[in-house]
């Protein structure tokens, strides 16, 4: 495995995005620790193109447990994530012994940087956001984005998602832009209102599907602001 896979590009002076064919991991640095986010599709030896970027240790978090964020997490060790994501991960990576607890409102220090977590189910039971209030940027996983939210399959909840999107909409006062995993980047926070209203006419049928661009038993909704999968 090499670290031809990966694009680090950096996003300020302590961050950075990992791209990886279609899928993006994060990695934040502080004083005193630094903080991966996701670990992508396992193509590549991840571990060693974050050992490139910092020498500080390194703490794995997962937004959710899909197979596309938790490819390289035997790299390092072990993986935090919300408890409700326990199930998911032993079936996608068959150990979830691993995995420790990561729950709503806990606090991620760095050293001068510090993350929030925010639980947001809908796409998963477990789906987290994690919110970086000191320089007004919240980590979307895949529920929040401008590409394509998948709403299709086990584990997929619409009313619980449409709950979660609200839910950030009363706390938006404390952050201005969006880090998803797939799609544009960064995303205005106003795209919050845009994907609450395109879920509610999708939940109510107000909205017309279309057949996806690839086999799958869900439809294609154009939101405009977003694409879903439901």
């Amino acid at each position: 495995m090499g670290n031809n896979v990966y694009e680090a590009i950096k996003l300020d002076e302590t961050a950075w995005r990992i791209e990886e064919n279609g899928v993006r991991s994060f990695l934040f640095t502080g004083t005193d620790k630094a903080l991966l986010v996701d670990s992508g599709f396992g193509s590549g030896d991840l571990k060693k193109a974050v050992a490139g970027l910092t020498d500080l240790p390194v703490t794995l978090v997962n937004t959710h447990a899909d197979g596309d964020h938790t490819g390289c997490n035997k790299q390092f060790g072990k993986a935090c994530m919300h408890p409700a994501e326990f199930d998911r991960y032993s079936q996608n990576s068959g150990d979830a012994s691993t995995a420790e607890p990561l729950w709503e409102g806990d606090i991620i220090e760095l050293g001068g940087r510090r993350f929030e977590v925010i639980l947001i189910p809908g796409h998963t039971p477990g789906s987290i956001a994690l919110l970086d209030e000191k320089n007004r940027i919240i980590i979307g996983g895949d529920s929040v984005q401008a590409g394509m939210i998948y709403m299709s399959g086990p584990g997929r909840e619409i009313n619980a998602y449409i709950h979660s999107v609200k839910k950030l909409a009363r706390i938006r006062r404390r952050f201005d832009f969006i880090y998803p995993s797939h799609g544009p980047i960064p995303v205005d926070a106003g795209i919050i209102d845009a994907l609450i209203d395109g879920a509610v006419k999708i939940r109510d049928g107000k909205i017309k599907g279309t057949e996806p661009p690839h086999e799958t038993p869900a439809k294609l909704y154009d939101i405009g602001a977003a694409k879903f999968l439901y």
